[in-house]
């Protein structure tokens, strides 16, 4: 199994900023049904997915980490999509198959998300050494 770097789904909630460690979300998504989907009518693709806050602007150096990544990310991992079907992991792989015309990518969807393992946390606080 390819080795995760520590990273993590953030999302607004009511309780302030969650989030869900993605090694934790590929654990539990593991046995979910595999769908091809088209990475196109990804919503998040035109929205603002990785400079959410001031401290996180998209400098061109933050630009060419997330391009870095895309460049080397595998497109034959499915992504995780939350059960509204917004992506909780693997956006990096979407950006990579729309650069690359590839019109479906497999994905596995959640019928019931998961507990986030932070709530109401500062990214900057949590984990990122494996």
């Amino acid at each position: 199994m390819t080795k995760i770097r520590p990273q993590y789904h953030f999302r607004r909630t009511r309780h302030g900023l969650d989030a869900w460690d993605v090694r934790r979300l590929v654990r539990l998504s593991s046995n979910l049904p595999v769908q091809m989907i088209r990475p196109a009518d990804i919503a998040e693709l035109h929205q603002n997915h990785w400079f959410d806050s001031e401290e996180n602007l998209p400098t061109p150096q933050k630009i060419i980490e997330h391009l870095r990544l895309i460049e080397a990310c595998d497109l034959s991992f499915p992504i995780i999509l939350d059960q509204d079907g917004r992506v909780m992991d693997g956006m990096h792989r979407i950006c990579k198959a729309v650069i690359e015309n590839v019109t479906e990518i497999p994905a596995v969807r959640f019928r019931e998300d998961p507990l986030p393992d932070y709530v109401n946390c500062q990214p900057d606080s949590l984990p990122y050494e494996s």
